[in-house]
């Protein structure tokens, strides 16, 4: 049975919409891990250097909120650099292609000739990519300078990055704030690793999407070096807290 069109419409509006997130997903995976990993290791090392909780909880938010905004600009700085970069060459393409067209068009032979094309055929590439300059300009950027155009926005890949880093991040902390709240008698650090271990099989589940891997390796993968980094700076701070303070 055929489907209404406005059900289609409506179908592809959801679709579009799930596109526009998909674009920035890994963004969103890799600020994600970085919060939680640098999060629960200021956590881990702090309690290894048996520091009070409401000292782990000032560590922990200056560091989610300064690390994840440095992480962020630098998404933001790196985006934008690599877009002036590309439209600062495509320029130049393009006075190539109005003031020597004929040397462009010689290259642009030169490139396809090299993919195998040749005689007649070889023409007709060559007079129908030249046709436009546009085209034309887009082909040499692509072909011989080997640079694509990153049409996503820098604005909103270090907006991404940043809110990953924050909504992931702040798991570690999560215990400790409810327990300056409201004191609990618990073991915080033990809830704390076991709620970032469940931050990292999410994160690590989403890494497999981007990267198109295995999900039971990439769900390992990340809870993996997380739970290394964790080890390493709990007991960093257990060593550096019996050097100083003795």
């Amino acid at each position: 049975m055929a489907i209404p069109i406005h059900n289609e419409d409506q179908i592809h509006k959801k679709s579009g919409g799930f596109k526009r997130f998909e674009k920035y997903l890994g963004e969103f995976v890799y600020g994600g891990i970085d919060g939680c990993v640098t999060t629960f290791a200021v956590v881990a090392g702090s309690v290894g250097a048996g520091l009070d909780s409401a000292i782990i909880i000032i560590l922990g938010f200056a560091n989610l909120l300064a690390d994840g905004f440095a992480m962020s600009v630098g998404a933001y700085l790196s985006t934008k650099s690599e877009q002036d970069n590309y439209n600062k060459h495509k320029q130049v393409e393009y006075w190539e292609v109005e003031n020597l067209p004929e040397l462009e068009k010689e290259e642009i032979r030169e490139i396809y000739a090299a993919k195998g094309f040749e005689g007649a055929l070889l023409d007709q590439v060559v007079e129908v990519l030249t046709r436009d300059k546009e085209v034309w300009v887009n082909t040499m950027m692509k072909e011989e300078l080997q640079m694509i155009k990153e049409e996503r926005s820098p604005f909103w890949i270090g907006a991404t990055t940043y809110m990953s880093f924050i909504l992931i991040g702040v798991i570690p902390l999560f215990i400790y704030v409810v327990d300056y709240i409201t004191p609990l008698d618990k073991n915080l650090f033990l809830i704390a690793s076991i709620l970032t271990a469940i931050g990292f099989l999410l994160i690590g589940w989403l890494k497999t999407y981007v990267n198109q891997t295995p999900i039971l390796k990439g769900i390992l993968e990340t809870l993996v070096l997380g739970g290394i980094a964790a080890v390493v700076a709990y007991f960093v701070g257990d060593f550096l807290e019996q050097l100083i303070v003795g």
